[in-house]
This record gives C-alpha cells, sequence and structure tokens, in this order.
C-alpha cells in the first residue's frame, strides 16, 4: 500500500519519462548564421550546452561503456525532434523522415530502418531519460565533430514528415480498438485518440498513460486488498495519503450508489499541479487512478476529463474485441528474460520482474534469479558445484544450513546440474535449488528459492525451469570477459581502500557488496550474506555527545523491548586512539543477529563503525572476515 501512496511519476524514474520527454524539453531557436543550419555544443560533465547560439541548462552527459550519454531531451532543443514513448519501453527520435528507436535498458536500437548494437543501453538517470549522443545525433541526421571545447552537433533543419513509417518491428496496430485494460489485472476504459502507453510496473500492476500532446497524465494501480472497503473508508485512505505527501486537498467525494463505490479527490502538490485521485475496491484488489493536467489552474478544469476517467471498469470483457489488452499474461505466465544475454523463461503472472537483472519475486517469499558469468579456462561444472556448496557451508552455521542433493539435468538443450539445498536465517526454512549451467566460456547460475510452507514450491521449480530457453551465442556476440562468480571469492581475500579526507585505511573482503563505497564522501556500507559492515563519519557532533547519546538509545531499548540485549559497553583502544565500543543482541521478526558500534575521534571528526553478524551466518569464515576488517582499520596522515 505504501507504494501505492506516492505518484509513481515522482518515484519511479521511467514512469516519469513521458513528462520528461513531452513537457521539459523545449522549442528549437534557430541559428544566427543560417536558419536552415541548428546547431548544438556540449560537454561530458557539464550542465551547459549552446542551443543554436544560446545557453540552455542541461542534465550533465557522462561517459559509459566508451558512449556519451546525454539526456534524450537535448534533440527536442536543439533540432525540435519529436519524442514520443510507445510500448515495451521503446523510445523514437524523430526528426523529419530520420527515425531511432530505442529500448530503455537494451543496447538494440534501430536507426532509420536498420538495426544496430548501441555501445551502452538507453538507461534512466535520476528521472531523466540518457541516450547515446552519437548514435542519436547520426540517426537524425546530424554531423557531429569534436574541439577543444566540447562536442558539437550541426543538423539541417528538417520539413515536417506527413506520415512516417514504422520502421520497428512488433508494434502493435490499435485500429478499431475503443477501449484498453488488463484482462489480469480485471480493469478496463476508454481508449481515447491520442492516449500515449507508456511503461507501468513490471508486474503489470501498475499503468501509466499520456496525452500525445501533453494534455493529461494518468496512472492506473491495483494491488491486493483482502479485507474490503466502503466508499467512506476509500475517501479517508485517499485524503490520508494526499497528507502524507504534503498535498493540499481542494475536493473530496465518494460515491458509495456507484456500480462498484469509489471515492474521489482533487490535490494540489507541491509544484502547484492539480491531480484527480481515485480509488475502487472489487476483485479483492484495490484500484487507484492517479491523474493530472498540468495546464489546469482549477480544479474545476478536470471536469473535462470526467469522460475518460468515469469510464474505468473493474473488469475486462475477454470477449470484446474492441478492447486493447495490455497484460501479457497466457495460462497464468507471463515471456520474461533479457535478449542481450539470450534468456528466456516463463514467470508466474503476479510476480515482480526485473528483467534487466533477471531478478523475480512473488508475494509468498519465492523468488527466481539468472546470473551470467565468464567461467575460467579450465573451470569444470563439477568443481563449479563443489566451490558453490564451500561458499554456502562457509555462510551458514550448521544448524541453520542443510546440503540435500545434487544430480544431472538437461537445461535449455545442454547438461546442467542442479543442488538442492535448505537454509534458515531464523524466521523460516527456505528451500533452493541451484541450476548451473556451463557453455561456450560461460556460466549461467539459476537460482530459485521458495519458503518450505509453500507447497507448490516444487511444482513451480519444474515449471520456471522447463520453461527457461537460451540462446549460448549470444553471450558470446555481445560480451567479452564478464565479472567473476560473487560465490566464488575466497573469504580471505581483501582489498585496500583509502580516504584522502578522512584519513584512514581499511581492508574490504573482496566478497562483500558495496552499498555505498565512496570513501572520499564520507559514510560507507557494504553487506554479505547475514551480515554488514559500515562506517560513518560525523563532521559537527562531538565523540562526547555520540556516546551519550548511543548510551541513552541502548539504555531505552533494553528497557523497553525483551528481544534486545546489551551485552557489553566498554572503553577500548581502536585504530591507536580511545574509543568506546557497544555490544548487543537483538531478536528482529525471528532473526537474531549481533551487533557492534565502535565509537572514536580523530581530528575533529567522530566516526562511529558498526557491524551486524545474524546467528545463522556467524561462521568461523565471517567472523574472522568481520574481525580482520576491524583491525586493518588505521588512521594515516
Amino acid at each position: 500500500m505504501k507504494h501505492m501512496q506516492r505518484k509513481m511519476m515522482r518515484k519511479l524514474g521511467v514512469g516519469a519519462v513521458a513528462l520528461s520527454l513531452l513537457l521539459a524539453a523545449l522549442p528549437a531557436v534557430a541559428a544566427d548564421q543560417d536558419k536552415n543550419i541548428l546547431e548544438l555544443r556540449l560537454q561530458s560533465g557539464s550542465n551547459t550546452a549552446i542551443v543554436n547560439g544560446q545557453n540552455a541548462n542541461i542534465t550533465k552527459p557522462y561517459s559509459k561503456s566508451g558512449a556519451l550519454m546525454v539526456p534524450a531531451g537535448v534533440f527536442k532543443k536543439a533540432f525540435n525532434s519529436k519524442i514520443r514513448l510507445a510500448e515495451d519501453n521503446v523510445v523514437k527520435i524523430t526528426s523529419g523522415t530520420h527515425v531511432v528507436s530505442l529500448t530503455i535498458g537494451s543496447r538494440t536500437a534501430w536507426v532509420r530502418g536498420h538495426k544496430v548494437t548501441l555501445p551502452a543501453p538507453p538507461e534512466m538517470s535520476s528521472g531523466i531519460l540518457m541516450v547515446p549522443l552519437r548514435q542519436v545525433a547520426e540517426g537524425l541526421g546530424g554531423k557531429m565533430e569534436k574541439n577543444g571545447a566540447g562536442i558539437i552537433i550541426r543538423m539541417q533543419a528538417q520539413e515536417e514528415a506527413g506520415t512516417v513509417a514504422e520502421e520497428t518491428p512488433n508494434i502493435d496496430n490499435d485500429e478499431g480498438k475503443t477501449q484498453i485494460g488488463n484482462s489480469y489485472y480485471e480493469w478496463s476504459m476508454n481508449y481515447p485518440t491520442g492516449l500515449v502507453i507508456g511503461q507501468g510496473g513490471g508486474d503489470e500492476s501498475i499503468s501509466t498513460f499520456m496525452d500525445e500532446n501533453s494534455a493529461y497524465y494518468m496512472e492506473v494501480h491495483t494491488a491486493s486488498q483482502p479485507v474490503p472497503l466502503n466508499a467512506d473508508d476509500l475517501l479517508q485512505q485517499l485524503v490520508q495519503a494526499a497528507k502524507e505527501t504534503g498535498e493540499t486537498v481542494v475536493d473530496r467525494k465518494s460515491f458509495p450508489k456507484a456500480k462498484v463505490p469509489y471515492a474521489r479527490v482533487i490535490t494540489k502538490d507541491g509544484d502547484g499541479v492539480l491531480w484527480e485521485n481515485r480509488q475502487y475496491y472489487d476483485n479483492g484488489r484495490l484500484y487507484v487512478i492517479y491523474f493530472s493536467d498540468a495546464k489546469a489552474t482549477n480544479y474545476k478544469d478536470l471536469a473535462q476529463y470526467a469522460g475518460l476517467l468515469n469510464s474505468f471498469k473493474t473488469s475486462f470483457n475477454a470477449q470484446d474485441k474492441s478492447i486493447k489488452d495490455l497484460s501479457t499474461v497466457v495460462g497464468g505466465t507471463r515471456e520474461a528474460g533479457n535478449p542481450d544475454y539470450g534468456v528466456s523463461l516463463k514467470i508466474p503472472a503476479g510476480w515482480k520482474m526485473d528483467d534487466q537483472r533477471m531478478q523475480y519475486e512473488s508475494n509468498d517469499g519465492s523468488s527466481f534469479q539468472m546470473k551470467v558469468t565468464s567461467a575460467p579456462a579450465d573451470g569444470k561444472l563439477e568443481n563449479w558445484g563443489q566451490q558453490l556448496q564451500k561458499w554456502l557451508s562457509d555462510s551458514f552455521v550448521s544448524t541453520a544450513y542443510e546440503a540435500q542433493k545434487t544430480y544431472p539435468l538437461e537445461v535449455a538443450g545442454v547438461q546442467g546440474l542442479v543442488q538442492e539445498y535448505r537454509y534458515n536465517f531464523g524466521d523460516e526454512w527456505v528451500k533452493q535449488y541451484n541450476v548451473l549451467i556451463q557453455q561456450n566460456g560461460y556460466r549461467y547460475l539459476a537460482e530459485y528459492a521458495v519458503p518450505e510452507k509453500v507447497s507448490k514450491g516444487n511444482d513451480q521449480f519444474n515449471a520456471i525451469i522447463s520453461s527457461l530457453q537460451i540462446d549460448f551465442q549470444t553471450v558470446a556476440n555481445n560480451f567479452g570477459q564478464l565479472e567473476e562468480d560473487d560465490y566464488l571469492a575466497d573469504k580471505t581475500k581483501t582489498i585496500k581502500k583509502t580516504s584522502k579526507a578522512y584519513e584512514y585505511t581499511v581492508n574490504i573482503p573482496r566478497y562483500w557488496t558495496a552499498v555505498s563505497d565512496q570513501f572520499e564522501l564520507g559514510d560507507i556500507e557494504y553487506q554479505f550474506t547475514g551480515g554488514r559492515f559500515s562506517i560513518k563519519i560525523d563532521n559537527d557532533q562531538s565523540f562526547e555527545l555520540t556516546v551519550s547519546q548511543l548510551k541513552d538509545f541502548y539504555d531505552k531499548q533494553a528497557k523497553n523491548y525483551k528481544n534486545l540485549k546489551v551485552e557489553e559497553v566498554k572503553d577500548v583502544t581502536f585504530a591507536g586512539v580511545p574509543a568506546v565500543s557497544f555490544t548487543f543482541h537483538r531478536v528482529e521478526e525471528g532473526i537474531g543477529y549481533t551487533g557492534r558500534q565502535i565509537v572514536l575521534e580523530h581530528n575533529g571528526k567522530t566516526y562511529t563503525v558498526t557491524t551486524t553478524l545474524n546467528d545463522a551466518n556467524n561462521t568461523a569464515a565471517q567472523s574472522n572476515a568481520l574481525d580482520s576488517t576491524l583491525n586493518s582499520f588505521h588512521f594515516v596522515k
């Protein structure tokens, strides 16, 4: 519910693509020297561009995989290109008869009707769509050159094209469709001319729309709602959500006698934009609509869209051929995978999907993920399996981990290896299946985990693995040497990290994963199976005050919560300076862990070093890695 109480436009970067493309871009201004030649000048790392002789603020371009990534909106600012968001994350940029079609997260693009491979995929950065400069600029007919001041792109001013033919495959033809909806989540509404379909949630629970002329923006959210809600309940939720997001409610009403009771509020957000938000309860689900018109100045202005909003129904007539179905669910599953790795599979409908990372998760705790890494030159499947088992036994204590069986299995047309085991962090036992495949110098590791209380876990694993298809040549075509498998990292190997700004060094185990590792910027944090390590630095608060606050905090926590025990508070010497060490044990949601905080001061700065390690993961290997890291911390000049 909480994610539904914030508008996706402000929460999810991709969900805001439409507004950033349609509203933020400025019309082109003809260059002074030749009105038929348009010009853009920019450089990496600078948020100032020169657009046809005039300074313009842009999101800073940056380099990635050899490509200079620039905000897509610069092409509209400089060349009056048209930018349209189509289905399946496809972004079309056109200039006259030139068309460049890109897909967010994919290196495959279509430039003037030809399929090309981009050096880096288009991606969202802080809500802005960033695209490779050269391929887009040249695809639109521009000429690019470099000089000491940066990059210059010149383009002949294009005349408006009459009809631009589609140059990418598989774009649905919507002719004859007067309604739109989702058959899986059971909703539908009118499909007005000019409605552009944006990207929604990975599990289809969120759909986004906008008008091709930027007249309005709309979202439809669905979520499971086991407890029935009446119209007044829905109204109360809408008002509360507005308060939590700091919006002003300017109108509110419930409709208890409607065919499906619902509630509506109209709010004004911090930017002065008016929103009409609605909630419906039906089919054991909560349906939420967010609708905005950036040009509306009075809440009554939204009444012109009543026909569209009132057409919303919590039903979907599968026999009605006039309804465009946004759902991709077939037989209870959805197509998933990542074409860059040549991987495709079927995932149960309703699972959260992240195709870019090939990570999928259900509400019952089940999950599936695929990782592709380079295989060692002399690596064998059986040895890999043994290394995985060793890594797991080093990560879980014997009472929290059990290896069950290993057996061969044909997967995606080749011989693979399956390892079954179970583990328990303290809250419940989880069954995990590791599927190992090695082909053409690369390793494919599929991991399926399911709580043992979920009865359908084994059948679900078999269904997913049976659907898995891999084009093993794709990785060799698209990638060179890939990263090492995290599971094969030696837990005793470390890398020395230094912070010149904060005058210290520390040896970080290579198998830890960085959450924040900008050592020159201040706070850093790493995580690993069942544990965390962090360093927090405070320039303003004194050592004495920090220690006093922690003592007070732990004293109150120990008195109020029986699941927290402060085991030790003592003066120590750490990194050669006086320090105070706090050690505690806590049980949270069934998971027990030991934590330690060490507070010290150096050159007027207060350092707090924190470690946590779950009881289930407190093995000799993991405990020694933490101790070695703490002992390696030293101040330097």
